[in-house]
């Protein structure tokens, strides 16, 4: 009943920029936070950036400067504007949402996007 669609990723040099957006449909009460992860190939799933819904952002220190998270409450989606991109960046970016289906409180669903492929060459 709840979908989160990405776009934006692809192929760019060292130094380049990308942004990746995050779409969410369906029925819900509310998003209580967006943010996205990153995993590189043999690594762990990586906090990158997230955002409440008041606009308040944090960033992992390894993409500090560089990224800039933002979000757009009327059309439920969030973006990621990665700048001064490195290889180091590459991975594949899930957006993630938690949401409140049907009213406030303590209940609350995660859900996922399908992930986008960036890719960073030297």
């Amino acid at each position: 009943q709840v979908q989160l669609v990405e776009s934006g990723g692809g192929l760019v040099q060292a130094g380049g920029s990308l942004r990746l957006s995050c779409a969410a449909s369906g029925r819900f009460f509310s998003i209580n936070f967006m943010a996205w992860y990153r995993q590189a190939p043999g690594k762990a799933r990586e906090w990158v950036a997230g955002i409440t819904s008041g606009g308040s952002t944090n960033y992992a220190d390894s993409v500090k400067g560089r990224f800039t998270v933002s979000r757009d409450n009327a059309k439920n989606m969030v973006s990621l504007q990665m700048n001064s991109l490195k290889p180091q960046d590459t991975a594949v970016y899930y957006c993630h949402a938690r949401i409140n289906l049907s009213g406030p409180g303590p209940v609350s669903y995660d859900y996922w996007g399908q992930g986008t492929q960036v890719t960073v060459s030297s």
